[in-house]
């Protein structure tokens, strides 16, 4: 096993320095994943490939900025006072970061939950007499 497969089983931390800050930005522990679930729930179906951040941003924006907040483990005010490229790289750090989370395990289970309950309500709908 070379060093960039362990890099792809094992994330690695990324340092970043934004608005004064240096940051530390490494994967989501399990005591994180309660919140981060409720915050990317609204735009989960939207995380994989190569998301559309300003679209996100524009339709999703409170949802974002928490998730955003939780993944860097700043406060929400720090995150919304952010100049737009800053918080561009902020975004990019925590999805490479947390890549694993969003497209692995989220994206996939909010299609399969969609699916579930769309069969459940379609199921479940009185046919016509």
């Amino acid at each position: 096993m070379t060093h960039s497969d362990l890099d792809v089983l094992v994330p690695q931390a990324q340092i970043l320095e934004l608005a004064g800050q240096r940051l530390t930005i490494s994967p989501l522990v399990v005591g994180e994943l309660p919140a981060m679930l409720k915050a990317v729930r609204p735009f989960a179906e939207q995380l994989t490939g190569e998301p559309d951040w300003l679209a996100l941003l524009c339709d999703q924006g409170d949802a974002l900025l928490a998730a955003l907040a939780l993944t860097s483990r700043q406060p929400r005010d720090w995150v919304d006072a952010l100049a737009l490229d800053d918080a561009i790289t902020l975004v990019a750090a925590v999805f490479e970061v947390n890549a694993d989370f969003f497209v692995r395990r989220v994206a996939p289970k909010v299609g399969d939950l969609a699916q579930s309950l769309n069969g459940r309500l379609a199921g479940s709908t009185p046919s016509p007499a």
